[in-house]
């Protein structure tokens, strides 16, 4: 039996893994003593919240089709399984040396990478006419993301 979702459903899970992200980097930032590292931290964590507002918006210009319901939902599970899916794919707890400015740009550019491949999986399970074409605007900024976190964890390697 397949389920599919619709780009609505997949913009839910982004807005939720964003969320996830600012929580981490702001964590991240809290365990590092760096003024430098620090600040670059907490504008990760802003940076986030921002693309969960871009997808917030994203989300509000989709088409009715595209919010069309794929299953049967009469008792609302579906927001929670979306998230539960959300919280447990990306940005999830692991054990993560957050006194390490390297070990944190390590860990965000991993859990990065598990995004896009997450939403490449994800858009498998969307249909054309469900707003499929929708999600490449998501995985082009998480690869934004990871050239950042890149080009920091390179500075730190000098």
């Amino acid at each position: 039996m397949g389920f599919d979702f619709n780009a609505d459903d997949i913009f839910a899970m982004a807005q939720q893994i964003e969320k996830n992200g600012a929580a981490f980097y702001a964590g991240a930032a809290k365990s590092i003593q760096d003024p430098t590292a620090k600040a670059f931290l907490e504008k990760l964590s802003l940076m986030e919240l921002s693309h969960e507002k871009t997808f917030t918006d994203m989300r509000a210009q989709l088409n009715e089709k595209e919010k069309i319901p794929t299953t049967f939902d009469p008792q609302g599970d579906a927001a929670l399984y979306l998230k539960a899916l959300a919280d447990t794919k990306v940005f999830f707890e692991k054990t993560i040396d957050t006194t390490s400015m390297k070990e944190i740009l390590k860990a965000a550019i991993e859990a990065e990478k598990d995004s896009i491949v997450f939403y490449l999986g994800m858009k498998e399970l969307v249909p054309a006419g469900l707003g499929k074409n929708r999600l490449d605007a998501i995985i082009k900024e998480e690869m934004g993301h990871i050239r950042l976190l890149a080009k920091e964890l390179t500075a730190f390697r000098v």
